[in-house]
């Protein structure tokens, strides 16, 4: 073309619609954990691009449904520390309920040897005491022994479809049962210091007995809260034995179920509380050293179904969740939950292992997994295959598997 006059370069300006507002995702920040599993915080903003400028909206002019999470797992490398244990003693007493104990001691994931404890002590450590059950104990002149009366909760009545489930899942609840007849009589000699720890050590504490005394006086902290459960389809009820609250400098008993939320102070000896739902936790505040109230609480069959048949309730320090299976005689719009409950000291972590919604599950949005965070009642829903690591504010969590 070079005979040819070369015509001069320009310019023009031309105007398109706008591009619709869209998610932004910066690189994630260091991890939570040196090793193993951890959380990994991205910073998720709405954006639009205007001039050739990305221009930040409010979020709700993106779409929800397909908001990046903020947190997302991640894995530096594999942790050369862990915790083992000796296996469980022998229950501590021969008839009623008693205690179970074992040792635990860091193991290094190379040579498999113990090392100090120092080097484990970023990473959570299960429970090492539990409650057990050896058994009614004999009647003694005529009178039935008061802990032949507590009956511990058989993991198989955690799950209605319990037989579905392999028995290593649930068998370990990790936690401790209802005060016993020791801790209702006083006692004499050197048991004075056992009964006066057993009774210091019952805050942070969940109870899985159809009945039981619950001391809270004389503790030591002075928020002092404790959980009482039982399988879906009982509900429980509590009646406080003895309150030495001071009401006038603010001590306040506090009552929290799935269907109920009560406080009270005043007139508290011999009132009955009704949870109406198998889960039910009790707050006490107090100001003054030595004050506190006793409770006693039992279960029965609940008067109104308030769940359906694929939920599930799940207690304890560890267990594997599937989604309950619909069949298609059954009733159709039907969400299936599970409930988790573990004492109030301990949080709750949930990690998607396998996630897979069939050949529709990325092209619809009626599927989907909706966590709640019972204690601060926020919800987080995940999609399709999407692989995720939760961790609740509380120690109660709900899971609802929709389609």
């Amino acid at each position: 073309c070079q005979p040819v006059p070369k015509p001069e370069s320009r310019m023009e300006v031309c105007e398109l619609n706008p591009c619709p507002p869209r998610w932004k995702v910066t690189p994630a920040g260091p991890c939570s954990s040196s090793c193993g599993l951890g959380l990994a915080v991205q910073l998720v903003t709405c954006v639009q691009t205007l001039h050739g400028q990305e221009v930040l909206q409010e979020e709700h002019l993106c779409p929800v449904a397909e908001k990046p999470l903020t947190s997302v797992p991640c894995v530096i490398r594999t942790c050369s520390y862990e915790w083992s244990f000796s296996e469980w003693s022998e229950c501590s007493t021969s008839c009623g309920n008693g205690i179970q104990t074992r040792q635990d001691f860091c193991l290094s994931s190379l040579t498999h040897k113990p090392v100090n404890p120092l080097f484990c002590r970023h990473f959570p450590k299960a429970i090492v005491v539990r409650g057990c059950s050896a058994g009614p104990c004999p009647e003694q002149g005529g009178t039935q022994s008061p802990g032949a009366q507590l009956q511990p909760v058989t993991p198989a009545t955690h799950l209605p479809r319990a037989a579905a489930a392999p028995e290593h899942r649930h068998t370990d609840l990790g936690v401790p049962l209802s005060a016993g007849p020791r801790e209702q009589t006083k006692p004499s000699g050197g048991e004075e210091d056992t009964a006066k720890r057993s009774f210091l050590c019952v805050c942070g504490n969940l109870f899985l007995n159809a009945t039981g005394i619950i001391n809270m006086t004389g503790v030591e902290s002075r928020d002092c809260t404790v959980a009482i459960g039982r399988p879906l389809m009982e509900e429980i009820s509590l009646t406080i034995l003895e309150s030495s609250l001071n009401c006038t400098a603010g001590e306040i008993l506090l009552f929290s179920g799935r269907m109920m939320w009560r406080t009270g102070c005043r007139k508290l000896p011999l009132s009955l509380i009704n949870s109406r739902t198998n889960t039910l936790i009790v707050k006490q505040r107090v100001v003054l050293p030595g004050n506190g109230v006793i409770l006693q609480y039992s279960s029965r069959t609940a008067t109104k179904k308030y769940y359906q048949d694929c939920d599930q309730q799940l207690f304890g320090p560890q267990g594997e969740i599937v989604n309950p299976v619909q069949f298609p005689a059954e009733r159709q719009g039907v969400v299936c939950r599970t409930f988790i409950t573990v004492a109030p000291r301990q949080r709750i972590s949930i990690r998607a292992l396998n996630t897979d919604l069939g050949p529709e599950g990325n092209q619809t949005h009626f599927n989907y997994i909706l966590v709640r965070d019972v204690s601060s009642m926020k919800t987080v829903v995940f999609h399709g295959k999407q692989q995720f690591l939760w961790q609740s504010t509380g120690s109660q969590a709900e899971i609802e598997f929709h389609e």
